[in-house]
């Protein structure tokens, strides 16, 4: 199917359409060997192009309306920052990125959303200038391949997430836009209400959030976004593209003060049918624009379309392989397997651990410190011994 003959994503959403986001590239391909955490940068979509592509294969078979450029924190300034070197330059990455991301949406009735994320400049406290034309670089690669939209994701300031939106409204291309926010709103205490009305007057057609939290919140912190944007008179379509673990101990700060990020997150991740309840909650709460971030797989994102399969009138291809509700189970061996192909069974499941000497909460870091503070200044050398040596007695206190 050729790119013109689908509808665009404001289309979709005037119509009253759902669609469904895809998942958290930068975790999965980290999980498969592709991503270094620490950067979390993208270099894999001229690197390793075959696992990008696969990946969004996956998820277009598991429902996915948009294929994201796997472009995020592929601006000039992190690539380069804390001495991480690179083969490619920000523009091979992201034209790759955005030549993968077309080649698979082409595979299915899916758009292609050139996404632009926080940069190191801003939290150093470069100017507007510099900031937005380290954006500016980015959205011409996206102007030069076409994208259907553009959408700037993960920002926890307000401001910032302005200034991008700013950048992108001026291709005249579609605009959503995310903070990584919660109920406490973003690291200056603008609340969810205040900022949304911000990025709306700014030129985004579509608002939300995306990470640092997981479902549950996030759809509270976009109902407290749409609830503004109407008591200011405005319009907007909203969006949510949440975590995949439980976060109800986060700060305002979000999965990343809690201790066990980034490598011992998987206790927390939620179940297939915890999407599907996501799904509908964020459904009935008005969010047409439904996806996911940091931990979302496939699988999650299959629940997704499956929950919303009665609204949209059909399932995902990936669904020939995942019977309702576990009625794929009817054929297993064992009777007591069997007796769990229903609803009820796994709607009420209390699934267990198996850490028997592990809390079910933890205290996240709380270091107190946003934009301006030294902590935060970046720098292109790597990061020395001496500076770690200050950070690790610096938790070491905290404890």
């Amino acid at each position: 199917m050729a790119s013109g003959a689908k509808k665009g994503i404001l289309e979709r959403l005037d119509a009253g359409e759902i669609v469904i986001g895809d998942g958290g590239f930068v975790f999965a391909l980290e999980k498969r060997g592709y991503v270094k955490a620490g950067p979390w940068t993208p270099e894999a979509a001229a690197e390793h192009p075959e696992a990008v592509r696969q990946l969004h294969r996956e998820f277009l078979r598991a429902g996915s309306n948009v294929m994201q450029t796997f472009t995020f924190y592929a601006s000039d300034d992190k690539l380069e920052n804390r001495g991480h070197t690179q083969r490619f330059t920000g523009q091979q990455i992201n034209e790759a990125a955005c030549d993968l991301a077309r080649e698979v949406a082409n595979e299915g009735d899916a758009l292609v959303a050139g996404g632009v994320s926080q940069t190191p400049s801003y939290l150093s406290c470069k100017s507007e200038n510099d900031v937005k034309a380290i954006f500016k670089k980015q959205i011409d690669v996206f102007v030069k391949k076409n994208v259907d939209f553009l959408i700037a994701e993960y920002f926890e300031h307000v401001e910032e997430a302005e200034w991008a939106v700013q950048v992108l409204k001026a291709t005249g291309k579609p605009v959503a836009a995310t903070l990584c926010i919660g109920p406490e709103g973003d690291l200056n205490k603008v609340s969810p209400g205040d900022c949304a009305v911000r990025l709306v007057k700014a030129g985004a057609q579509i608002v939300g959030v995306n990470c640092h939290f997981d479902p549950e919140t996030c759809v509270k912190t976009v109902k407290m976004m749409k609830a503004g944007v109407e008591k200011a008179g405005l319009k907007a379509h909203y969006m949510t593209q949440p975590l995949a673990y439980h976060t109800p101990d986060c700060n305002c700060q979000g999965f990343i003060d809690l201790p066990e990020f980034p490598f011992g997150l998987e206790p927390r991740i939620l179940t297939r049918w915890d999407m599907q309840k996501y799904a509908r909650e964020a459904y009935n709460a008005g969010i047409h624009y439904i996806g996911g971030c940091c931990g979302f797989e496939p699988y999650h994102t299959r629940a997704l379309a499956e929950e919303l399969a009665p609204e949209r009138g059909f399932l995902p291809a990936g669904s020939e392989k995942h019977g309702n509700w576990g009625s794929g189970l009817e054929m297993h061996t064992k009777p007591w397997v069997r007796a769990r192909a229903r609803r009820d069974y796994w709607e009420k499941l209390k699934p267990a651990s198996g850490r028997p000497f592990c809390p079910s909460m933890a205290t996240p870091d709380g270091w107190g410190v946003t934009k301006g503070h030294a902590d935060l200044m970046q720098q292109k050398e790597a990061t020395s011994q001496e500076q770690l040596k200050a950070l690790f007695d610096k938790a070491n206190k905290s404890l």
